[in-house]
């Protein structure tokens, strides 16, 4: 970890078609290659899929998708004396957004389906109802940090 000054987060644009920062940082991440009109693409054609199927906006299914896979609490290694313990932390707020995104696209990425499109729309979906890869990877972090809570007073 830098001990120089943290560094400042920068301005993201909004994107054209919603108006909101937090979708052109979902396209971001989304994207392979630099190609971003093909990430972009592939997002707005899974909102218009999610539309489709629930008949409500779009939008307001990603951002609870998006709350559903934001993890709370994490472990991380702490060597103290030899030994390495798994010591449970809160997530920082920028790492919370950051992991739900991340694991999002990563369940998204693993799942079978014709296209990108098709399957991110449907790991959205599952994600907004409560479940799908990206949930049951955030019940999983919570659960290992719940089992090593006797290690909390490690923490730093």
């Amino acid at each position: 970890m830098s001990r120089r000054n943290r560094s400042t987060p920068r301005e993201i644009p909004a994107d054209p078609k919603y108006g909101s920062g937090e979708v052109t940082r979902f396209i971001n991440v989304l994207m392979l290659d630099g190609k971003k009109s093909t990430a972009e693409g592939i997002f707005y054609e899974a909102m218009r899929k999610i539309e489709e199927k629930t008949g409500q906006p779009g939008l307001n299914v990603f951002r609870q998708a998006l709350t559903n896979t934001k993890p709370v609490l994490e472990v991380r290694s702490r060597r103290v004396g030899g030994a390495t313990y798994q010591v449970p932390m809160e997530v920082s707020p920028r790492r919370r957004d950051s992991l739900g995104r991340r694991w999002l696209i990563l369940s998204a990425r693993g799942r079978s389906g014709k296209s990108m499109s098709d399957r991110l729309a449907a790991e959205l979906l599952d994600a907004s109802r409560g479940d799908g890869g990206a949930v049951r990877k955030k019940d999983e972090i919570h659960r290992m940090a719940e089992a090593n809570k006797a290690f909390a007073h490690y923490r730093w």
